[in-house]
């Protein structure tokens, strides 16, 4: 079941828990796609954060490929 969240410490704080983070650029925007063992939470924020945000995040980290396309 995904959840979008907003606040980023708790993001970081759920980071412990979580398996993998996913990260998705999209036009302006990165999405970071956290997966625990209960839900995919997705925080969308903006490229400079992202990269501060994922130095601090506690899981794997993955990039998302860019779809076929488009």
């Amino acid at each position: 079941m995904p959840r979008q969240i907003t606040d980023v410490d708790r993001f970081i704080e759920m980071s412990a828990d979580a398996t993998e983070c996913r990260v998705r650029r999209v036009k302006g925007q990165v999405k970071l796609k956290l997966r625990t063992r209960r839900y995919l939470y997705t925080l969308v924020t903006s490229p400079q954060q992202a990269e501060s945000i994922l130095q601090r995040v506690q899981c794997e980290v993955k990039e998302a490929r860019p779809e076929e396309g488009a």
